[in-house]
């Protein structure tokens, strides 16, 4: 039993360092058959996440050859396919980390359930998040509902820290079969737009670490100032990274307490970003259905309109709005978009346009490389009205304003809008398009799909309406 092979499934978790499965694993001193699935949840990732997963795997394939691991490959229902590992390789158990969207969660609950039903070992563990989303409680032992008391709480509990990267590890006598990464053509859906978007990924661990250190080297010490401007290279750019599990998110926040502990401005700034993306996961597991409904009941009979014509302007960055049409072609240049224009963005389609959050919601899990079940949900929610912001709902960004404010030189518009200045980025957004979008730098800017102050109002007056 002790012999026998250890399956080690990995799936956002891809890196050797700060990755609690794999050190005690190794401790165990079993042989260990590290395996990704592409299972039917896998497959339903949205066209640039999937298509980045992959880079991750293929990255993540050579650093285990590094320390003599082979990586194997297997398609089909994650159930399925650990049940056949094990007749080949008399395997006894399988481990994972723990993932928290309802679907994973569903997944992971259905595998444990039968594989510990037939005698065989099935574990789980945390590696994704500093504290399990079940961990940071209340004074009452409840959860958290508004960010700020949440920060509070969490701020102060202890993290371990990040464990070593192993130098070698015992794989199986005889490695069974493996699918081809290129078989699975995990990036079909992105088409031509997948040569412009790679450009700007930071694939593998060490990518992730090199990230890492060249924002804790300059730009974290104004972090707190310049991290929403979008025409400036000043944030540290892991989401993508930390979606994949490129880099451990405890030697990321222990790099941000040392630099805070030495004085440097930013750093406490920077730990209170990384606390929203857990307030996101704390939200995700306590109320899963933020995935998929309004995160307050009582905005079900909000008059959103579904899809519609000018949701389509505003998904081919075509609303005659500048920084959102920046703001969204970014995204499908670089697969990524800077954090101060998602609140934009999502005010503009959910407020000024009176446009469902669940259909941007649709389209930021299709075009975005770091693609987060928690975040990108709350995030929506956040600005829509219906989620978790203390604010109230008549807080309506300003596209004009918030660009007098946070881009007042134009770089960020000039930097994506190929109608203002014809720099490589914009261009490349062209290339990247669709071809049945019919679009080209030539042809003239459009015209504004709304007018602002008419927008708004039509929020407002909806929102006054709902409340009586």
């Amino acid at each position: 039993m002790t012999d026998a092979p250890l399956i080690l499934w990995f799936r956002r978790d891809l890196r050797l360092a700060d990755q609690p499965m794999l050190s005690a694993a190794m401790a165990t001193g079993r042989s260990l058959l590290p395996v990704v699935i592409l299972d039917p949840e896998t497959e339903a990732l949205g066209a640039a996440p999937k298509w980045r997963l992959g880079l991750a795997v293929e990255a993540f394939a050579q650093a285990l050859a590094g320390i003599g691991l082979r990586l194997t490959l297997r398609r089909g229902p994650a159930l399925d396919v650990v049940r056949a590992l094990m007749v080949e390789t008399g395997a006894r158990g399988v481990w994972w980390s723990r993932l928290y969207d309802p679907a994973s969660v569903a997944r992971d609950s259905a595998v444990k359930a039968a594989l510990k039903g037939e005698g065989r070992e099935a574990r789980s563990f945390a590696g994704h998040l500093l504290h399990e989303p079940w961990e940071v409680e209340t004074g009452q032992g409840g959860f958290y509902r508004v960010f700020t008391p949440f920060w509070k709480a969490m701020r102060g509990l202890p993290v371990p820290g990040p464990l070593p990267a192993p130098k070698a590890a015992r794989g199986t006598e005889v490695w069974p079969t493996s699918d081809r990464l290129t078989d699975w053509r995990l990036g079909a859906a992105m088409d031509r737009g997948a040569a412009i978007v790679a450009r700007y990924q930071a694939i593998g661990e060490a990518a992730a670490r090199l990230r890492l250190h060249r924002f804790l080297a300059g730009p974290v010490s104004d972090y707190a100032e310049r991290r929403d401007l979008p025409g400036e290279d000043a944030t540290s750019r892991l989401s993508e990274n930390l979606s994949y599990g490129e880099i451990g998110i405890r030697e990321v926040w222990h790099a941000g307490l040392r630099l805070r502990d030495e004085g440097v401005g930013g750093a406490e700034a920077f730990l209170r970003e990384l606390a929203w993306r857990e307030f996101s996961y704390h939200l995700m597991h306590h109320t899963p259905e933020i995935t998929t409904r309004n995160w307050k009941p009582d905005w079900d009979g909000f008059p959103w309109r579904g899809d519609n014509p000018d949701a389509e302007r505003w998904r081919r960055g075509m609303t005659g709005e500048p920084f959102v049409d920046a703001a969204m072609r970014e995204m499908y240049v670089t697969g990524t978009m800077h954090n101060r224009a998602r609140m934009i963005v999502a005010s503009f389609l959910t407020k000024h346009l009176m446009t469902d959050w669940r259909v941007g919601l649709r389209w930021f899990a299709d075009c975005l490389t770091d693609w987060d079940p928690a975040a990108n949900a709350m995030g929506w929610q956040w600005v829509a009205g219906s989620g978790p912001d203390a604010a109230p709902y008549f807080r309506v960004f300003n596209p004009a304003g918030q660009a007098d404010r946070f881009d007042p030189d134009g770089l960020y518009r000039d930097r994506f809008l190929a109608e203002r200045a014809l720099g490589a980025e914009a261009l490349d957004f062209f290339k990247a398009v669709p071809r049945s979008w019919r679009l080209s730098p030539g042809q003239a800017y459009p015209a504004k799909v709304i007018d602002l102050a008419e927008g708004r109002a039509h929020a407002l007056a909806a929102y006054a309406s709902r409340k009586s």
